[in-house]
């Protein structure tokens, strides 16, 4: 996609190869999104274009959107920490200093990430936009309380903040 944000007429225009090359990234590594939301075109609006891509992610069977929440990285993760993330992971990751950790800090990300593993089989999600460090160790030591069930729901709501998000930097209002 274009450094500038894209109207949505143009978007609507768009073959389906090309929106989903263009926004088949907007869900970390899972272009089925993508092409769910785009068959829903037109869009009125870039509300209603988030909202086509949140509809194809709650409207997913369960496989798929553990797979959908699987794809992320860990927040400070080694792959963080090699450069091994994908663009827009690492624009969010480093905007909120988690490329910029103490050692004491990314040892007790590390701490969480394999508990956090551990106890659900999936990465902690968390739309780290406007968050700081404190906040989202805050939010992964609470939610290390929940049941497995619940705390999927939430992992899926918070991917949906993360396409929400990535949709408001592509699409211009």
């Amino acid at each position: 996609m274009a450094d500038s944000p894209a109207p949505v007429d143009a978007i609507n225009r768009m073959t389906r190869a090309d929106f989903v090359a263009a926004f088949g990234d907007v869900a970390e590594l899972s272009p089925w999104v993508a092409e769910r939301a785009g068959a829903r075109r037109p869009f009125a609006d870039r509300r209603a274009m988030a909202e086509a891509f949140l509809d194809a992610i709650f409207d997913a069977d369960p496989a798929e959107q553990l797979a959908l929440v699987r794809a992320h990285p860990n927040l400070a993760g080694r792959a963080a920490m090699a450069g091994d993330l994908q663009p827009e992971s690492r624009k969010e990751q480093a905007g909120v200093g988690l490329d910029r950790l103490t050692a004491d800090e990314f040892a007790r990300f590390t701490e969480l990430n394999e508990a956090y593993r551990a106890k659900f089989g999936f990465p902690f999600v968390f739309a780290v936009r406007g968050a700081d460090k404190t906040a989202i160790l805050k939010a992964f030591e609470d939610r290390m309380a929940n049941d497995p069930e619940a705390e999927l729901a939430t992992a899926i709501r918070q991917v949906g903040n993360i396409v929400g998000f990535r949709i408001e930097d592509r699409v211009a209002p």
